[in-house]
């Protein structure tokens, strides 16, 4: 007999995801995993022996908990210590520059102001801020406000000073130090350029790293998040040792973790030791990551077709900007195919996701388990071949339907309205039979709370953005779809292990929620709430 605690829950509504079982309204846990799921009146006795604890659910809908697929979990830590230039605290850019000051006053000379989140498109100004704009908060140190899609950086005048950017500097490959029309630096640092700042910007200590990952473990506890990634570092931090560290002082999550081909290119087998990559750890390390382009609210996504005109463009049209080269490509696909590794390309733009799978494509899959051998990260407007060659090679598609749903005013603006619709097909997807999952994408989600799947899952089911706007209803899903891969489909694209779904020798990691999520009307769906969350077989969060 084991010594593990083992516990029954009775008489909940248990939406399994298992096609084997779908519905359930018991399951014994024993230590960390679910030892018999089922009907009630059907427990085997053994099952029942020795039992030390039985939780009645009095009928409360239990799904199992969600998987963020696709999150950068360090970044979204330490960004919580800096100014949040998103509504409701900022909505201007005049709000900004008070934001900006404040944080001076607190801080003294010398260190860096840094804040995230700004997305012009929310801004009372309907524009970018700019180094001018920064200066007026504070001219005497530098400043950081990186954009919501994380491929932006809004720099001033002395962060500009202090990198070295001129009127004559270059623009790096695949980036751009965007101008006025007299020739001079905005202060805005666009994909490659934002990584001329880079090195001049501290990072946080260990310690506070650290801390900060342990507080959002609690809040993705609190959202029902079970499972996350790290999506890659853009400064080069472990972010590995970090989540390890972590984990052994309190963070609960599963927790798989990607690195940046462009800190891999000098010898990418160290980066991976064997015991790193063990999908059964805790935490462990998934694959590589590569950026192909940018994002449609940067203009920065790569297209076919070229973006509204806007008054920046200086007269010539904007298509977005390919972020890698095509050697970048093909070592990448090289690497992974060799080492046994998942590979991760950011692909929004047309032209992105077309290249993008001509390369992972070729030669065929080389992972032999449930995870696809490559995974497109977000998938904004893939062509019809595509969407075919999706279905056809069992490339995953990792999107996230709350871009729209927030920032719909820059999709408005750069795409126009029937574009936007239909932008994220996920009808259309998983109807040509592709494998898809969806996730947040935060911190680079323009919302106050940009980790809740709750808002995400509204997104896919009315396809509505936030202030009502249609972003396309042809293309929803029902809620049973979007919980499907929230769940089972996102830890099947990930690899993660015994997770996504709630079966005998799965872990016993499972959400209750406040109210039936299927029968709840699909405008209140942003409104459910976590009454519980169990990560391993423990209460790890629990309402009051």
């Amino acid at each position: 007999m084991s010594d593990a605690k083992r516990t029954l829950i009775a008489h909940a509504a248990i939406l399994t995801e298992d096609p084997a079982r779908p519905r359930a309204d018991a399951m014994v846990i024993e230590g960390e995993r679910i030892a018999w799921i089922g009907a009630l009146d059907d427990v085997p006795a053994d099952a029942l022996r020795d039992l030390d604890e039985t939780v009645d659910l009095d009928g409360a809908r239990v799904i199992p908990g969600f998987i963020d697929a696709h999150m950068h979990a360090v970044m979204l830590a330490n960004y919580s210590p800096q100014i949040s230039a998103l509504p409701p605290t900022v909505t201007s850019i005049e709000d900004l520059v008070q934001a900006v000051r404040d944080r001076r006053a607190q801080q003294g000379p010398d260190a860096w102001v840094e804040g995230w989140g700004y997305d012009e498109g929310l801004l009372a100004e309907h524009r970018s801020p700019t180094r001018w704009d920064l200066d007026r908060g504070c001219a005497d140190a530098p400043v950081c406000i990186m954009r919501t899609c994380q491929h932006i950086r809004c720099v001033n005048s002395k962060a500009l000073e202090i990198a070295g950017i001129t009127r004559d500097t270059p623009d790096p490959v695949g980036g751009e130090i965007e101008r006025d029309a007299s020739g001079e630096p905005t202060g805005v640092l666009k994909e490659t350029a934002r990584d001329l700042v880079t090195p001049f910007i501290p990072h946080a200590n260990e310690a506070d790293a650290v801390r900060n990952l342990t507080a959002l473990g609690e809040l993705l506890a609190s959202q029902g998040v079970v499972a996350a990634t790290d999506m890659c570092s853009m400064d080069g931090t472990d972010t590995y040792a970090l989540l390890s560290r972590a984990a052994e002082q309190g963070f609960a999550q599963d927790c798989a973790v990607y690195i940046l081909w462009d800190q891999l290119k000098g010898d990418p087998v160290a980066a991976f030791p064997v015991e790193e990559t063990t999908h059964a750890a805790q935490v462990f390390k998934a694959g590589v990551k590569l950026l192909a382009d940018g994002s449609v609210s940067g203009r920065t996504a790569w297209f076919a077709e070229p973006y509204l005109p806007a008054s920046g463009d200086l007269g010539r049209p904007v298509y977005g900007i390919p972020t890698c080269t095509e050697e970048d490509l093909e070592d990448a696909v090289a690497f992974c195919r060799s080492a046994g590794l998942q590979l991760s390309v950011h692909a929004m733009g047309t032209k992105a996701i077309d290249r993008a799978l001509a390369h992972v494509t070729a030669g065929g899959p080389w992972l032999s388990g449930d995870a696809p051998s490559a995974r497109l990260e977000h998938v904004t407007a893939p062509s019809r071949q595509a969407v075919e060659l999706f279905a056809r090679s069992g490339v995953g598609v990792v999107t996230q339907p709350i871009f729209a749903y927030c920032e719909i005013g820059s999709y408005l603006k750069n795409l126009g309205a029937e574009r936007t619709k239909r932008s994220y097909p996920l009808r259309t997807l998983i109807d040509a039979g592709a494998r898809l999952c969806i996730s947040t994408d935060a911190p680079a989600t323009s919302w106050a709370r940009p980790s809740d799947p709750f808002p995400n899952i509204k997104a896919a089911v009315t396809r509505r953005a936030y202030d009502g706007t249609d972003c396309g209803a042809g293309e929803a899903l029902t809620v049973e779809e979007a919980l499907a891969l929230y769940t089972r489909e996102a830890a099947r694209m990930v690899g993660f292990e015994g997770l996504g779904m709630l079966k005998a020798g799965y872990k016993a990691s499972f959400v209750l929620l406040d109210r039936d999520i299927l029968n709840v009307p699909a405008a209140e769906l942003d409104q459910v709430r976590v009454s519980a969350t169990y990560i391993r077989g423990r209460k790890v969060f629990e309402a009051h």
